[in-house]
This record gives structure tokens, sequence and C-alpha cells, in this order.
């Protein structure tokens, strides 16, 4: 009998007061989605929560609570004054992967004018979640999850206590 191959899981948090206001369509957390499930991923919630430390910070701790999967945010990654997604997040990772942001601002830099230097994303691991944040536009957010997902397989086989390659 052959070996069932579970997908692996991921969850979408998209960070936004007008989303979460209902005035904005999410449209770069369904971008997510859909890429995500295209990708072979069980994508298994999708949520949205409004800008703020307090906010992502819980978001995330909900999503992570007894997860083993991606977690991927959008949204609250540049300077503007509600921009904290990057705060909510270290908040509460418990390691940091900042070679996953420096790639995406890399490949970001790479096609856009350098405005990838002006992300202030974090990546990193709670709990058994790989947590990457994205930005808010559709493009930039999946843009950035073409990036990850070469290595999210053997990022969460780790995280999930397989050895290294």
């Amino acid at each position: 009998m052959a070996d069932v191959v579970t997908p692996p899981k991921a969850k979408v948090l998209t960070v936004s007061d007008g989303v979460a206001e209902g005035v904005r369509e999410d449209r770069s957390g369904t971008a997510l989605v859909v890429r995500l499930r295209e990708s072979g991923f069980d994508v298994v919630d999708h949520r949205v929560v409004r800008d703020g430390i307090d906010s992502v910070s819980v978001g995330l701790r909900e999503l992570a609570d007894g997860f083993a999967g991606l977690i991927v945010t959008t949204g609250g990654t540049g300077f503007g004054p509600r921009d904290l997604t990057p705060e909510g997040t270290a908040a509460v990772l418990e390691r940091e992967a900042p070679g996953i942001v420096e790639a995406i601002r890399r490949a970001s830099d790479e096609g856009d004018r350098g405005f990838g230097m002006l992300s202030r994303a974090r990546a990193g691991t709670l709990g058994q979640a790989l947590v990457v944040n994205t930005p808010g536009s559709s493009s930039g957010a999946l843009e950035a999850l073409e990036v990850v997902l070469p290595i999210v397989s053997h990022a969460l086989d780790l995280l999930s206590g397989g050895r290294p390659h």
C-alpha cells in the first residue's frame, strides 16, 4: 500500500484596518490563499485583524496554537503610522529567521526599483509554525510567497523534529 502524503498546512492573517472595518476588499489575503492552495497547501484558516501590535500578536498566537505549518501575514510592513505588523510579530516569535526576509527583500529589489529595502517584515518560528510577513499589496505578497515556497517543506520538517539534510 502506498503512503498517503499529507499536504502541508497553511494559515493567512490579513492585517488591515480597512479590511477589518469592511471598507476595503482583502485582495492580498485572498491571493495568498489561492496561491498556497495551487502550491499544494491545505489552507485551514484565513483571518483578518486590525493594524496594531496587540492585534497582530494576539492573532498570531491564536493561529499558531497547536498548529504545525506556515502562517503568512499580509499588510502592515511599511512606514505608515499604523504599519505595526513587524512589531506585533517580533513580540511573539521564539526564533527569528532573518535569511527569509533578506531573500524576500533581495528578490523585491531586483524587480521593483529597490522598494524592497523599505520593508520592515519579520519571519521566524512560533512553536511548530513558520511565520512570514509579506507586504499588503497583492503583487508584493505573492512575490514574497514565491521566494519562500521552495524552503517551506524543509523548514516545517525541521520544526517538527526532522533531521537536517
